[in-house]
């Protein structure tokens, strides 16, 4: 004869086991460690806390870039002293569009990696899209332990309206108690200095009680970042030497007064002059001389 007590006790456990196995189930996979090794590039998805390596990337050759020289020249700097360990600021490249800004970050990026292949580890690009600014925390986090230096990317980082997640980019930036780790940089490109429009920051100001510090509020995001790197737009003498570099890179056969007259004719149509106006127009004249634009 069974005993009641017994009986009680392998019901018990079975329900117990029943509940372990249906939490195990529905609890979030085991955050798996950065593989930082499959490439020079990452794509962050937040989603399932992975990094996608980027087998090819979409830059263009550093010398390419006309008209940022000393913005350029600063980025380098920056990012070889952190490639080397040494201390680097956040950076915050600002201004025109269409000037470059995310181009000189993966050109510099690929030319400090060439520059220092034989001294250092290859320096990590990762990039975060400005709707996933809210999970940078977990994505500093995974990257702390690894050995390699990653710089994090976000390209146009703005705020607008309600969206308080600069609260969340504030706080990873400056890293809370543990600190920001020391192998991870931001860098950031928008068309706003302070990364908000002014009439939401107008908007803070009319309605607090004490204006000051609720425009210190919204102003003290740009403060994270320690250089803050200026994009103006081009002259068109500028504009033109850029025409030329492309022209000369990639062997363009065109008569050098007909180049000129079409690039100017083209920037006016565009209402303006800038290295994506330029880019544009030579996509346009390759495809017309049946040229193939190679990397």
């Amino acid at each position: 004869m069974t005993s009641p007590i017994k009986t009680d006790t392998d019901q018990t456990l079975a329900t117990l086991l029943r509940i372990a196995d249906a939490l195990e189930r529905i609890a979030p996979p085991a955050r798996k460690p950065a593989d930082l090794t499959l490439a020079d590039a990452f794509v962050w998805h937040p989603a399932g806390s992975e990094l996608a390596p980027v087998a090819r990337v979409n830059r263009v050759a550093l010398s390419l870039l006309r008209g940022v020289d000393r913005v350029r020249d600063t980025l380098a700097e920056n990012t070889e002293r952190f490639a080397r360990g040494l201390p680097a600021n956040n950076v915050l490249l600002w201004g025109a569009r269409g000037m470059g800004k995310s181009s000189l970050v993966k050109s510099v990026h690929a030319d400090t990696n060439q520059r220092l292949k034989d001294e250092t580890l290859p320096l990590k690009l990762i990039e975060i899209h400005r709707e996933d600014i809210e999970s940078l925390p977990v994505l500093m986090a995974l990257l702390r332990p690894d050995a390699h230096r990653a710089i994090v990317f976000c390209d146009d980082l703005s705020f607008d309206g309600d969206d308080t997640s600069y609260k969340s980019l504030k706080a990873a930036l400056d890293g809370g108690v543990e600190g920001r780790p020391g192998n991870v940089v931001f860098y950031a490109t928008s068309n706003r200095r302070h990364l908000m429009p002014r009439d939401m920051m107008d908007n803070e100001r009319s309605t607090a009680i004490n204006p000051g510090e609720a425009i210190e509020e919204k102003v003290s995001l740009s403060d994270r970042f320690g250089l803050w790197l200026g994009f103006h737009k081009c002259s068109q003498d500028e504009y033109l030497a850029m025409i030329d570099g492309y022209v000369a890179h990639f062997g363009l056969e065109i008569a050098p007064e007909t180049l000129r007259h079409e690039a100017l004719e083209w920037a006016t149509t565009r209402g303006s002059r800038s290295g994506r106006t330029a880019w544009q127009y030579i996509q346009d004249l390759a495809g017309r001389l049946g040229t193939r634009l190679s990397d």
